[in-house]
Parts: structure tokens; sequence; C-alpha cells
């Protein structure tokens, strides 16, 4: 019986969990967008209490959910979310959907109507929507989830029923308040107006963010001001207190309980080359249970990639003797990154000690479902990835993350303390990324989508007089290969009008071969980058990423690199 109230009133709970909170405004804005009338709230949220029922059934019962990486459903229910957003701003679309017209047309006018007048098969969409998403804040859910229900499927249910109807009336409440809070501003709901729109506007700005996973930045805020509401259940659910370390001031779910909502970290795969391990391989499984691995996919010529190495080398100094272990996975993006000796070569001159293997045939890359440089992955004690982050920034987050993975360790093993590191990385500045309004541009021929001009018969490009902003010039005679563009005779050069502060080149020469950096005409003597001594001159030919230009403000800028010699191997522009 305790345990029946409990699920419900965990449902009750996870209205204020921080994974909730940001999504009230889709329950409560869609449920008024017919005044007059409650069927709409009560149509999303019995749509949202049947599918976390239907979802969990599902994902216990049957195989067909095994293997579908988390995103897909992030993808699925973002996507539908911000669908319904895009029909509510502009409705003319709604009658441009392939089919929309036949069904008006066919017996199935009745069904059209309705979702005209109502919306109700568009309302029970963004129900069933929401509900993969509200099925995973619940210490109880996950309780429910990987326990109770297979051993108890029956009982299971019932707390399942119960956890769903705790949430579906709390929900109803807080749409019932919002109704009677727009009825007494006297806002109006006509479908053309602002308010109604701007609802539209509101689920399409949630869809995005739930898309992108700017969701669970969200999440973070919510936490760190202490907006969520799980704890209760863990102090109900006979957290022992006494047995946590002083500085703790946390509970940990079982290995159980994460079964239910973490995926098991992939084991490393298709290793070429292990760096800092002695020679020797190293796995996964023979860290799990005695470690905290922090996976860091990067690529050494990848700037992005640079900008956190800083980070990562001060939390592997701080905690890597309280039980952390960094293992940096080397995938490489072009061929020259495959070369063991340019990777090790790397990590010497990046001050790396933690182990680095070498990833080359995306093996590993592929096991993890990984699409981005840098991308990092918080393995726990038990095997579970219970945190990634993608590119940069978001270094609080992730060493706030890394620490409480730390202590659970220390809970588990009683190891005592976590201590918490004497200082943050020096000389590292985060990039404003709303300043750099330029992409990353290839050169070579699999992705230069951003090249502006062709050769001619003979094989020479000709740099226009008034060149585009974001658009590769080559100028001179160029083989243009996948990976690169390749000069093939001296008095070569590039240009390119860029927005952005810094500028960043990845080349390499088999010959040294010098290049003269010019800025708007100019050759560059000042903010010059680390690649560029006090003449404007920089040398190329190891293959590595060469800093060109340290603005001291982001603006627009046309940048040219006058060629001396040929043979330059050109592969990308990144900016800062």
């Amino acid at each position: 019986m305790f345990f029946l109230l409990l699920s419900f009133f965990a449902g009750v709970l996870s209205v204020f969990a921080a994974c909730v909170l940001p999504l009230l405004p889709v329950i409560v804005g869609g449920s008024l967008m017919t005044g007059g009338s409650r069927r709409r709230m009560y149509v999303i949220v019995g749509a949202l209490a049947l599918s976390i029922v239907a979802f969990t059934l599902l994902l216990k019962a049957s195989t067909a959910l095994i293997g579908i990486p988390e995103s897909f459903w992030r993808y699925l229910s973002g996507g539908i979310i911000a669908a319904l957003g895009i029909f509510i701003l502009f409705p003319k679309l709604w009658a441009k959907v392939p089919g929309v017209n036949a069904l008006n047309r066919s017996s199935n006018q009745l069904l059209s109507a309705g979702y005209q007048k109502g919306g109700f098969w568009g309302d029970a969409l963004m129900g069933v929507a929401l509900g993969p998403v509200f099925a995973s804040c619940s210490p109880t859910y996950f309780i429910i989830l990987a326990t109770v229900l297979p051993a108890q499927p029956l009982l299971g249910f019932t707390y399942l029923v119960a956890y769903a109807i705790g949430l579906s009336l709390a929900l109803l409440l807080i749409a019932i308040l919002g109704e009677k809070l727009v009825a007494r501003l006297g806002v109006t709901l006509d479908p053309e107006g602002k308010f109604y729109r701007g609802i539209g506007a509101l689920l399409l700005i949630v869809g995005v963010l739930v898309l992108t996973g700017w969701m669970r930045n969200i999440e973070t805020w919510f936490v760190e001001r202490g907006f969520d509401a799980t704890f209760i259940e863990l102090r109900l659910l006979g957290a022992n207190e006494s047995e946590k370390p002083a500085n703790a001031g946390n509970t940990f779910m079982s290995a159980e309980m994460k079964a239910g909502v973490y995926p098991k970290a992939p084991e490393l795969a298709g290793i070429e080359g292990y760096i800092n391990t002695e020679g020797k391989p190293i796995t996964l499984s023979e860290l799990i249970g005695k470690k905290v691995v922090l996976i860091d996919f990067w690529t050494y010529s990848c700037i992005n990639c640079q900008r956190t190495l800083p980070y990562l080398r001060a939390w592997y100094d701080a905690y890597a003797e309280q039980g952390l272990e960094i293992v940096g996975v080397h995938t490489p993006e072009f061929a020259f990154e495959q070369v063991p000796a340019n990777v090790s070569n790397a990590v010497a001159d990046f001050e790396l000690r933690y182990p680095v293997v070498l990833d080359n045939t995306y093996s590993t890359w592929r096991a993890y479902g990984n699409n981005y440089w840098p991308r990092k992955y918080l393995i726990d004690i038990d095997g579970y990835i219970v945190y990634d982050h993608i590119g940069e920034g978001g270094y609080d987050e992730t060493e706030e993350a890394i620490r409480r993975a730390l202590l659970e360790r220390a809970e588990r093993l009683g190891t005592g303390e976590v201590p918490m590191p004497e200082a943050k990385p020096e000389g590292v500045v985060e990039v404003e990324r709303g300043g750099v309004q330029s992409p990353e541009v290839y050169f070579g021929a699999m992705r230069n989508e951003f090249l502006g001009n062709s050769a001619d018969t003979g094989g020479n490009f000709t740099v226009p007089t008034s060149p585009r902003l974001n658009t590769l010039y080559f100028g001179g005679k160029w083989q243009i290969e996948p990976e690169y563009a390749e000069n093939l005779a001296t008095s070569a050069s590039i240009v390119f009008r860029y927005n952005a502060k810094n500028v960043y080149f990845v080349a390499s020469a088999d010959e040294p071969v010098t290049v003269r950096i010019y800025r708007d005409g100019e050759l560059l003597t000042t903010e010059r980058g680390l690649a560029v001594d006090e003449n404007g001159q920089a040398t190329i030919q190891a293959d590595r990423l060469y800093h060109l230009i340290e603005g001291g403000d982001y603006g627009e800028h046309v940048l040219e690199i006058r060629i001396e010699g040929k043979g330059l191997k050109a592969y990308t522009f990144t900016f800062g």
C-alpha cells in the first residue's frame, strides 16, 4: 500500500521535477487554446498519461525498442511539438499538408472538421509526444520500470497507473489554474490573435529545445537553483544519510534503478593504438567498478577540441587520485590524423597525461552513436553513461557531473570525501559563440559547399574583385582532392570574407611552404595568431592546425593568404 501511495505521490511531484518544469508551458498553453471548454486539456493530459503507460510497457515487454538511442525519442518528441507550433503559427500550412484536402473531401470529413475546430488528434498527438519525455523524471518510476514490472507485471502495472494518475491530476490542476488566470486577465483566444499565436511560438521554441538537446541545459539550470522535488522521493524510498561521505549531500540510485534510465557504456572497439598506457591495451571493463571514466571524443587538428583540453588536464590533475580516469578517444577527421606518430606528437604538445586510444576505423565512434567533435561521455562506477556533453562550454556543469559520480564512487567504495580542486584552468577564454558568424569551411571536394569560383580549362582560378561573405575563393592553379585542395604553382592565393574574431587554418605540405597573411588588403603585422611572425608570414609543413589571426573584436574582414611556393594542402578554415 505504501508503494502504491508513493507511486501516486511521485506522479504529483514529477510536475516539479527539473525535467518537467520547462515543459509545463506546453501543457498549460496547449490547454488554453480553446476558450470556454476544458476538453482540450483533458485530451492532452489523458493522452500523456496513456503514452507514459504504453511507452513503459512496450519498453519492458518488447524487444522492439532495444538498441534505439535516447536521441530518437528526443527527435520524435521535439519534432512533433515543433510541427504543432508551426501549424498554430501558420494555420494555412495545415491545408497544404499532403492528404489533408483529400481528407476533407472523403468520408472522414467529420474527423477533419473536428481537428480544425478543436484539434482532438492534434491535442492527442501533443500529449503522446510528451510521454517519453515525462517518463524519465522520477526515482519511483525508475524502480517500477527496472524492478517491479519484470518481477510482478500486474503489481508493476498498478503502480505505473497510479504514477500516471498522480501526474495527470497535478497537470490538470495547473492547467485549470492557468485557465482561470487567463479568464481573469481577459485575454482573447482568437486563432488569429497574438496570444493564440504566442502559444504556437512557445510550442515551436520548446520543440526546438527538445530537438537540439538544449532542454537539458534548462533542466540543469533548475537543478542548480533547487527547483527539483525528486529528493523527496529518494528520502521516502529509504536513503540512508548516515552512510554518505560528509560532503556528499546526495542520494544515489542503485544499479537496478539505473538500468531503466541510463544506457550501458559500450566497450572500446577497433582500437589501433594506445598512448600514455605504457604500451598496454586498456578496456572499459577493467575500469568499471573501480573508476569513474570520462570518454572524450576528439581529433587533434580540431580547434573546438583543443579549447577543451585545458579543462580536461585540470580535471585529471584534480580528480585522478579520487578515482577519475579520462580516456581520449582520438577519432580522425582527416587521413593525416590516422598516423600514430602525428597523434603521439600532438598528445605530447598538449601535455596530456591520461590514456589516448586511436579509433582510426570509427568503431568506437559508431558504438557510441557519436556525430561530434568534441563530445564527452561520463561513465559511472556501474558502467552507465550518466552524462554527456556535445561541443565546447558547459564546463561547470560537466565538472559537477564528474564530482557527483566520484561522490557516488566514494560512498560505494568507502574511500572518503572528494575535495574541491584548488583552482580553475588558467589562460582559457571561452568563445562567445554568438559573435562568430562564419561556418567551418572545407577545401576538399567532399565538403566544399562554400566554394565560390571554378577553374578554367587550364585549371586556373580567378578571385573576384568583391568576394561575398562566407564564400571561399581560390586564385591560381589548384587541384581539388577529396579532403584538401593543393596549389600546383607558385603565386596562388586563398580569399575568404569572414565575420569572426579569430581564424584557424588546417593545412600541411610535404616541403615547407611560406605564406603571407593579409587582412582587409594589409599585411598582418598586429593581432597575429601564434603561427604568424612579425612580418605577417607563416610556414606551413606539419599536418596540423595553424592559428592565423587573433583579433581584438568580432567583425567582418577579408582574409587573403598569398602562397609563395607550391604544394600547400589546405583542409579547413575554422573561426572563433
